[in-house]
């Protein structure tokens, strides 16, 4: 599997609080950022997988989402989480 426990603890610790804080909006964007590259990497190679484009798709919006709460809520959290992953260019 592309995604165990303790890089998926890795990523909540790093950008969440603590590796615990599952729920944290940073902790959400970073595993969404990580799944959907990792989608993106798959896709390349197999361009007929309409699932997994799918899939792709709603990974996105949800990151979306989430970010558009943060920037609501906190728009410095919002700016830190986009600078650490390199959202925007």
């Amino acid at each position: 599997m592309y995604l165990d426990q303790k890089e998926k603890e890795a990523i909540f610790k790093k950008h969440g609080k603590d590796a615990k804080n599952t729920g944290s909006a940073e902790g959400q964007i970073a595993l969404f950022t990580y799944r959907i590259n990792h989608l993106t990497e798959h896709l390349k190679n197999n361009r007929k997988d309409f699932n997994t484009e799918r899939s792709l798709v709603k990974l996105v919006g949800k990151r979306r989402a989430l970010l558009d709460y943060l920037t609501k809520k906190d728009i410095l959290r919002y700016r830190a989480i986009v600078k650490e992953l390199g959202l925007r260019k």
